[in-house]
């Protein structure tokens, strides 16, 4: 049995409110699951998560776990 080998994975936290965002700043960040400030989400680092975090990189804080 192969074993599947575990990516690189990013720590997401929303540090800021979706107050005055523009509505596709805010559906992005719940694409990443981030619905309240200060929530957090591990994400796999795969180039279509970096993108949507660097579309709000104002509003996260970003950790490599």
């Amino acid at each position: 049995m192969a074993t599947k080998k575990a990516g690189k994975q990013i720590k997401v936290t929303l540090t800021k409110s979706f107050i005055g965002e523009k509505k596709n700043a805010k559906e992005t960040a719940k694409a990443l699951g981030l619905f309240k400030p200060n929530a957090s989400n591990i994400v796999p680092a795969d180039e279509a998560n970096l993108g949507k975090v660097r579309a709000i990189a104002h509003l996260v804080r970003v950790e490599e776990v």
